[in-house]
């Protein structure tokens, strides 16, 4: 689903939540990987849990975000009619120097968490 009506009150809004570089940074993260839980962008923004889970609750006010629940974890990802807006907007800062690291940290996390899941499995398989 897109936006249809951008209204003055939805574009206050969204320019107030993107008055933040906390919040560009938590967006960039969510707009390349989808989806992301609380924990991982505290790692990889560098950010304690009050502070991420603040800006998340400021961009789901916005109408930018929203998440879903598995068990204990709860998985943060761009509304879907907010995603043209910010793939638009997000296009003028991809070589950024400062999203670019945030995304390097991530993908470095993400190897290591998948080499770990890989190793584990290895083990419940061969039975050591």
């Amino acid at each position: 689903m897109r936006l249809k009506n951008f209204n003055v009150g939805f574009g206050e809004q969204v320019f107030k939540a993107l008055g933040d570089a906390s919040r560009i940074r938590v967006l960039n993260l969510l707009l390349r990987n989808k989806e992301l839980c609380i924990a991982d962008l505290e790692l990889v923004l560098d950010f304690t849990q009050t502070k991420t889970s603040r800006h998340l609750i400021y961009l789901k006010n916005a109408g930018l975000v929203t998440f879903k629940k598995l068990d204990q974890w709860a998985f943060y990802y761009i509304k879907d009619e907010a995603m043209d807006l910010l793939q638009q907007m997000f296009s003028y800062l991809e070589k950024d120097p400062q999203l670019l690291k945030d995304q390097e940290v991530y993908q470095t996390l993400f190897s290591n968490r998948e080499l770990a899941i890989n190793r584990l499995q290895q083990r419940h398989f061969t039975g050591l």
